[in-house]
């Protein structure tokens, strides 16, 4: 339910939550003490005591004395409060025993509420239909007009759609968020705020100091690349900080042409120096990036020892390395890395690369390589699925959205 209230918060929707008189306001933590929401108590008392919850969960035996003047109670605020709401969503409302009373109530009120169509969230697995179940345990196991019923999984549909008798076209699927970005720094959530991070399905990270000895631009290009022989969506991040070497200006904007030559957009490149972090970006982000991120490419002109590259690999991203430059040939030979040419710097000579029949068609081809090699990587490609699929933002757009629109 925060995860659902925060996807509509950020897609400007007004929330409305309705909660228990008795739910103390002190309580309310994190997204539910976010002042967009418009909180509404809903009346707890019958007879002036406080009305207990009973666990209907047993379809069998009577009610107690007072459920139907409960229930009443609850349908005349519902009626109330939700007379102006397009959706209302119900998470576990008409599947849990101890909600009975207010399944019972929300069905009263739903026949005077005729422009408010309502999602029914089942979080468990799905009860068995009983046979012969009288009223008002059949509201347990009964449709409701106007009215989809949702689960986690495309798996227990039909479960879900033969414990309400209903066709399985009535039922949907709205996944259960990780909600990855949200758990790590402001640090990269402000990175993710100027570029898609989780929607990338190639995303590459570099953290280097920006001179030409690193080769940012073959970095760029070789992404390009990729994201031309695959049309996959493709970013590069580049957690840069200054070098004495070149003007950062004049070497960003041989990066960025570059990167575009070979297929990126602008909007596909980002460095950290230009959304606040001009001296460089925070060790912890970078390693949060990594976690996220599933390519590291490594072109250096030459390194001693190669310490990002054990980083980028400890959070499980597909390496590829210069094997011209003998400490990351060592270094990638040990991890399995993937081995391309850059020019390098070696013990006591440079090396010049030439690419035929052009360097394009070189990255072209190691970049279809690399992708498929990726693809075939059972735990880079779930984590690479994880991070796509299971975030607040792809279920919103893709499987909740499509139920609120009318």
């Amino acid at each position: 339910m925060a995860d659902q209230i925060e996807m509509l918060l950020r897609a400007n929707i007004s929330v409305k939550v309705l909660v228990s008189e008795l739910c103390p306001d002190g309580e309310r933590t994190g997204v539910f003490a976010d002042d967009r929401i418009e909180w509404v108590k809903i009346t707890n008392t019958c007879g002036g005591k406080n009305i207990v919850w009973h666990d209907y969960t047993n379809t069998s035996g009577g009610v107690h004395a007072s459920f139907f003047e409960e229930a009443k109670l609850f349908a005349e605020d519902f009626v109330r409060y939700l007379g102006d709401v397009d959706v209302c969503i119900l998470h576990d409302i008409l599947y849990q025993g101890w909600h009975l009373v207010h399944n019972v109530a929300i069905r009263m009120a739903q026949e005077r509420l005729p422009h408010t169509r309502f999602l029914a969230f089942t979080h468990s697995l799905p009860f068995n239909r009983p046979n012969n179940v009288e009223y008002p345990f059949s509201a347990r196991f009964t449709d409701m007009p106007r009215t989809r019923f949702v689960y986690p999984t495309h798996s227990g549909i039909p479960a879900l759609a033969r414990q309400y008798d209903v066709p399985e076209g009535k039922c949907a699927v709205v996944y259960n968020a990780l909600p990855l970005l949200s758990s790590m720094s402001a640090d990269v959530q402000h990175i993710a705020e100027n570029i898609d991070l989780m929607g990338a399905e190639i995303l590459a990270v570099y953290p280097a100091r920006l001179t030409t000895g690193k080769q940012f631009e073959k970095v760029a290009a070789l992404t390009g690349a990729i994201k031309v022989t695959t049309e996959k969506t493709s970013k590069v991040v580049f957690c840069d900080f200054p070098s004495a070497d070149i003007p950062s200006g004049v070497y960003k904007a041989m990066i960025r042409m570059e990167g575009k030559k070979y297929g990126l957009d602008e909007a596909d490149m980002l460095f950290t120096s230009d959304v606040g972090y001009k001296d460089g970006f925070p060790r912890k982000g970078v390693f949060e990036l990594f976690t996220l991120s599933n390519l590291f490419v490594c072109p250096s002109y030459s390194e001693s020892f190669g310490l990002t590259v054990l980083e980028a690999g400890s959070r499980g991203n597909f390496l590829v390395l210069n094997e011209a430059v003998p400490a990351l040939k060592e270094l990638g030979e040990t991890l399995g890395a993937y081995f391309m040419r850059w020019d390098a710097r070696n013990f006591g000579y440079d090396t010049h690369e030439k690419y035929l029949p052009s360097e394009k068609a070189y990255y072209e081809e190691h970049g279809s390589r690399i992708a498929d090699l990726m693809r075939e990587d059972r735990s880079l490609r779930a984590k690479t699925m994880i991070r796509n699929r299971y975030h607040p933002q792809w279920i919103f757009k893709n499987q909740l959205l499509p139920l609120l629109e009318p």
